[in-house]
């Protein structure tokens, strides 16, 4: 019997990444099959075990992203989280790069100080 290696921390924690196609689907497969469940918790667990997706509370998060995308649900859509994302970078890059310009100017100035040999 040979024994299964084991995983480190890092990559048990890591969320697994799904196809765009297999979160289409979901979403399509969720909204056809909606009518047939009483609660939209049990579409989802249905549509996570057809498709074979870790659990039902990804399918709902990827139903509701679709619903605030399409403008029929509150919250911030796609295009604007990658927009906060992108500005998050840039502002940590002119920070460092102020921080940067602040030791130069800093060493510059005590360089003007000091006395004329």
């Amino acid at each position: 019997m040979s024994a299964r290696p084991q995983r480190s921390e890092a990559y048990r924690n890591k969320p697994r990444q799904y196809p765009p196609e297999i979160k289409s689907q979901a979403v399509e497969l969720f909204k056809s099959c909606r009518s047939e469940f009483s609660s939209k918790t049990q579409t989802a667990k249905h549509v996570a075990e057809l498709l074979g997706i870790g659990c039902k509370e990804t399918v709902m998060v990827w139903v509701d992203q679709v619903e605030v995308d399409g403008g029929t649900r509150i919250g911030t859509t796609t295009e604007q989280h990658d927009e906060i994302r992108r500005l998050k970078r840039e502002v940590a890059e002119l920070k460092r790069a102020n921080g940067i310009l602040k030791a130069a100017s800093a060493f510059f100035a005590a360089e003007l100080d000091r006395p004329l040999k």
